[in-house]
C-alpha cells in the first residue's frame, strides 16, 4: 500500500499541473489546426523537450523562472558574465553573496533547488565557444541577450544548421525555432523566428536602434552633458595618456579602468561646470548600458515563455511574428508580420552577390560590408581563392595580418586578382560561418566621352 506521503505527493503533482492539462488535454477555439489533445504532450514538455536559454541577465533570469515553473525541465542556459552589485535590483535569482560568481551557474543552482524536478544545466562561456553539435540538440532556443552582434551570431548558427532536400526545398525537421526578446527601459519586443521560413534577425536589422554617438567636435570643444565628458576621456584622453601602457584597450568591465575614466571625466566636468558625472553613468557610457526596468523584463519574458510553450505543445498558433511593447506612457502593444527578405545574407539560401565598380578599391568593398544594410558587419576579414590557393586580402582582427594586408585596401580589386564573377570569402564577429559573396563588376562609363 502507498504511504500517506506518497499519496500527498501524487495529489500535489495532480494539482500542480491541473491548469496545463486543461490546455493540453482538450480542444478549444484558439487551438492550432494541427493540435491533437493528449496527456503525452505534458510528458514531452517535462521529460523530453530541450530548451536553450541564451543569457542569464534580466531577461534570462525571468525566462528560466517562467519556463521551469511551466513544466520544462531539460533547460540549458549559457552566459559568460559574472554577477555585479548593480544586477541585484532586477536579476532576482542572485544574492549579494553571489557577486563575482557565474550568472549561469548561480541561476541554475537557485532554480534547481527551488523547483522540484527541474534539471537545468549551466554553461559559463561565450556562445561562440559552443559548437554545432551543442546547438543541434535543442528543440527550441530562447534568447535574452543585450548584444546585437551576439544575436546575429546566434541567428547565423541556427541558419547554418538548416538542411535542404535535393530540390533545394527546406527540410523542416532541421528547423530549430528561435524566440527572441529584448528590452530598453520601458520598451521591449518579443519575436518568433522559424529559421528558413520567417524573417530572421538579419532580415530586420533596420528595426534595431542605432548606437548613440556624440560628434567629436562637441565632446572635444563644447561639452554640455556628463556623457560628453566621459566620451572625451574614452575616445581622446585614454589614447593620449596610455594609463596602462601603449595598446592597452579600454575595458568597461575592468573596475580600475572605469575608476580612471570616472576620475578624469569628473575633472573635465568640473572645468566646464557640468554636474552628475557618476561611476554608474561612466560604466553605462563605456559599455553602452541602457537602464533596465524589472517590470519590462517580466512582461517580455512572459511573452517569450508563452511562445516557447506554444511551440512545444502546438496548443495555439504562434505569434506572427514581431511584438512591440511600450510602457513609457500607459501600456501599448502591437504585433506585426516582419517579412522575410529574399536577398538576406543569412537565410535566403541563394548565392550572395555584390555590385561594385570595376575600378573600385578593396576599401570600397570593406566599407560596403560595414555600412550596407544587407551586411552591417563589424570588422570583416576578406579572403579569396586564386589558382586553387587561399589568399588573405585584408583582416583587421589579427594585428600582424592587418599590418601585412593594410596596403591592399588602397589597391584596385582587379590588381588583387578579382574579376567579374570572382568570389570573396568574408568572416566577421556577426556570423559563425564564412559568407561567400560573388562580385558583379560594373564598368564605369565616361559620360563626357559619349557626348
Amino acid at each position: 500500500m502507498a504511504s500517506s506521503n506518497d499519496t500527498q505527493a501524487f495529489d500535489y503533482q495532480q494539482r500542480r499541473w491541473h491548469h496545463l492539462r486543461k490546455l493540453l488535454e482538450r480542444p478549444g477555439p484558439f487551438c492550432h489546426p494541427d493540435f491533437e489533445p493528449s496527456p503525452e504532450i505534458l510528458d514531452f514538455i517535462m521529460n523530453s523537450c530541450k530548451v536553450l536559454i541564451v543569457g542569464a541577465g534580466g531577461l534570462g533570469c525571468e525566462l528560466l523562472k517562467d519556463l521551469s515553473l511551466m513544466g520544462f525541465r531539460k533547460i540549458h542556459i549559457v552566459d559568460m558574465d559574472t554577477i555585479e552589485l548593480s544586477n541585484l535590483n532586477r536579476q532576482f535569482l542572485f544574492r549579494k553573496t553571489d557577486i563575482g560568481l557565474s550568472k549561469a551557474k548561480c541561476a541554475v543552482e537557485f532554480v534547481n533547488k527551488r523547483i522540484p524536478g527541474c534539471e537545468a544545466v549551466a554553461h559559463h562561456c561565450a556562445i561562440q565557444d559552443l559548437d554545432d553539435g551543442f546547438y543541434r540538440q535543442f528543440h527550441i532556443v530562447v534568447c535574452g541577450l543585450d548584444s546585437i552582434v551576439a544575436r546575429r551570431w546566434l541567428n547565423g548558427m541556427l541558419m547554418s544548421l538548416l538542411q535542404y532536400n535535393d530540390d533545394r526545398s527546406l527540410d523542416q525537421s532541421s528547423v530549430i525555432p528561435l524566440v527572441d526578446g529584448g528590452t530598453e527601459g520601458f520598451k521591449g519586443n518579443a519575436r518568433v523566428i522559424l529559421p528558413g521560413l520567417s524573417a530572421c534577425i538579419e532580415c530586420t536589422l533596420d528595426l534595431y536602434p542605432p548606437q548613440k554617438t556624440f560628434p567629436l567636435c562637441t565632446i572635444a570643444n563644447t561639452p554640455r552633458l556628463p556623457e560628453h565628458c566621459i566620451e572625451y576621456v574614452k575616445v581622446i584622453q585614454w589614447a593620449k595618456e596610455n594609463p596602462w601602457g601603449t595598446e592597452t584597450a579600454l575595458d568597461g568591465d575592468d573596475p580600475q579602468h572605469v575608476a580612471w575614466v570616472f576620475e578624469k571625466a569628473q575633472e573635465r566636468a568640473t572645468k566646464y561646470g557640468i554636474a552628475s558625472v557618476t561611476y554608474r553613468l561612466t560604466q553605462g557610457v563605456l559599455k553602452n548600458i541602457i537602464p533596465a526596468v524589472a517590470s519590462t523584463n517580466a512582461a517580455i519574458a512572459a511573452a517569450c515563455a508563452t511562445e516557447v510553450f506554444k511551440l512545444a505543445s502546438s496548443s495555439c498558433a504562434n505569434m506572427n511574428n514581431y511584438m512591440v511593447l511600450n510602457m513609457s506612457d500607459g501600456v501599448y502593444t502591437y504585433t506585426f508580420n516582419a517579412e522575410k527578405q529574399s536577398d538576406c545574407v543569412a537565410c535566403s539560401n541563394t548565392t550572395k552577390s555584390m555590385e561594385i565598380d570595376s575600378d573600385a578599391t578593396l576599401q570600397t568593398i570593406y566599407d560596403k560590408l560595414c555600412e550596407d544594410r544587407n551586411y552591417l558587419m563589424k570588422s570583416p576579414g576578406i579572403t579569396t581563392v586564386i589558382n586553387g590557393r587561399n589568399k588573405t586580402l585584408y583582416m583587421s582582427s589579427v594585428k600582424s595580418i592587418e599590418e601585412k594586408t593594410r596596403d591592399n585596401l588602397k589597391k584596385k580589386i582587379t590588381e588583387l586578382g578579382l574579376y567579374n564573377g570572382a568570389e570573396i570569402l568574408v568572416a566577421d564577429a556577426t556570423t559563425p560561418r564564412t559568407v561567400t559573396i560573388k562580385l558583379k563588376l560594373i564598368e564605369n562609363i565616361d559620360v563626357d566621352m559619349m557626348r
